[in-house]
């Protein structure tokens, strides 16, 4: 596996393209705990300035946390193309009926009664600060090739067809 550090534009593309390939993770807070508080969350979606948003209730004890300590940490796992993703960064509550609006799923109706209207409605958008991925570039079935061949032969694989870094925005 090599390792390619992305910055920028190169960095935000990534963190959309694995995030959104995965679209649920685990969302820990309190991660000064032991154990961490986690949760799987569904992503709604990474915009181009590479914020991850989520819809939540705000009577969840996830937003509880949040509000005492803003730093989560997401985990990503797209295990069918062996692409992986953690993200560490700030959270932030949005109560404001725009952001509500404009982040609102049909999907998430299933958790809120009244819909994008319900009073318990909040949208998380965590901001990344630091983040890590992990991603075979040729794919699942390649990787799957290099290992039974591996396995066969006796020698060890180089892994070659994977990539991973930091992603720095």
């Amino acid at each position: 596996m090599s390792t390619e550090n992305l910055t920028h534009l190169e960095a935000i593309k990534k963190i959309k393209e694995l995030s959104e390939s995965a679209k649920i993770c685990m969302f820990c807070t309190e991660l000064g705990t032991t154990p961490i508080n986690s949760r799987p969350m569904s992503l709604q979606e990474t915009d181009d300035e590479g914020n991850l948003w989520f819809i939540s209730s705000d009577t969840s004890n996830k937003n509880f946390e949040i509000k005492e300590d803003r730093n989560v940490q997401l985990f990503f796992m797209n295990n069918s193309d062996y692409q992986y993703l953690s993200v560490y960064g700030e959270a932030s509550i949005y109560k404001d009926k725009t952001t509500i609006e404009e982040k609102w799923s049909p999907m998430a109706k299933a958790w809120f009664e009244d819909g994008k209207d319900d009073p318990n409605v909040s949208i998380i958008r965590v901001e990344p600060s630091e983040t890590y991925y992990w991603d075979t570039k040729a794919g699942k079935l390649v990787s799957l090739f290099s290992f039974v061949a591996s396995a066969i032969t006796g020698k060890t694989t180089d892994n070659s067809d994977g990539v991973e870094g930091k992603a720095h925005i």
